[in-house]
């Protein structure tokens, strides 16, 4: 449906963004949030969550490459992966760009999974039919607390710290992040815009700190995120993905091959 109007996102009291909805493709409510996707003509199909953009087409990207791509080359010798969250598939496609046996993804919203598969495929590009994915509908949480599996790396692909994934940014959640890990792991989280979340880049980093024997934070350009650079936060108990010598990590990246060494870039 052609609506040509537009689409408010209020998500920090002090500022707002405003994109062109040039076609309506889905607004409806699942069990967990208001879903809103629709196209807008610079940044292609948009999602939205509870009226806070989650990710575009456009500048998807930016996000899932550098959520992605410092942990599993930091490691360096990854094989199996989670994911918490992370339900339009992005993620999951930058995993499995590498040489891994297995990625988990849990969500918490199986609905949401559905929706992104068939309204935004480009963004998973076809990784949810990967023999090496395994997608369980389920809250992370509750998953890291009681599973038996372990993991290389631990990636926490969540919305803000307000409502269904206010757990993923506390203690506990890290504390059983460390509990899956492999000796050599590390977890990886996004952590919100410094400029207009000062607090919650705090709070976070504090508990991963308090968990983890090294903890830090790096931040990347993305576009559609107001206020300019988006943070992560990572802990490990022995890795420094930081310290690793620029020949070594050039080494790892040209042993993927052209494509994720051009990404790397």
């Amino acid at each position: 449906m052609t609506v040509d109007t537009w689409f408010t996102e209020e998500l920090h009291c002090d500022a707002q963004q405003k994109l062109r909805i040039e076609t309506q493709i889905f607004r409806g409510r699942t069990a967990f949030q208001v879903v809103e996707i629709f196209e807008n003509p610079t940044h292609g199909r948009v999602l939205c969550l509870d009226g806070v953009v989650q990710t575009t087409e456009a500048d998807e990207a930016y996000y899932h490459e550098m959520l992605v791509h410092p942990a599993l080359f930091g490691h360096g010798s990854v094989r199996n992966v989670l994911i918490i969250g992370g339900a339009d598939g992005g993620t999951l496609r930058e995993v499995l760009r590498h040489p891994v046996e297995h990625a988990v993804l849990v969500d918490i919203d199986a609905e949401l999974i559905t929706l992104c598969r068939t309204h935004m495929p480009s963004i998973s590009a076809g990784a949810f039919d990967d023999a090496r994915a395994v997608v369980l509908p389920g809250d992370g949480v509750v998953f890291v607390a009681e599973t038996y599996e372990r993991f290389d790396v631990v990636i926490v692909d969540s919305t803000d710290p307000v409502g269904p994934s206010t757990g993923l940014f506390r203690e506990a959640f890290f504390r059983n992040c460390r509990r899956v890990l492999r000796e050599g792991g590390l977890v990886v989280s996004q952590n919100g815009v410094p400029f207009y979340q000062p607090q919650e880049l705090t709070d976070a980093h504090l508990h991963r700190a308090a968990v983890f024997a090294r903890a830090g934070l790096y931040s990347a350009p993305v576009p559609t995120y107001v206020g300019g650079y988006m943070a992560f936060g990572w802990g490990s108990d022995s890795l420094d993905p930081g310290a690793i010598e620029a020949r070594e990590l050039e080494r790892r990246i040209a042993e993927r091959g052209e494509g994720l060494a051009q990404a790397a870039e």
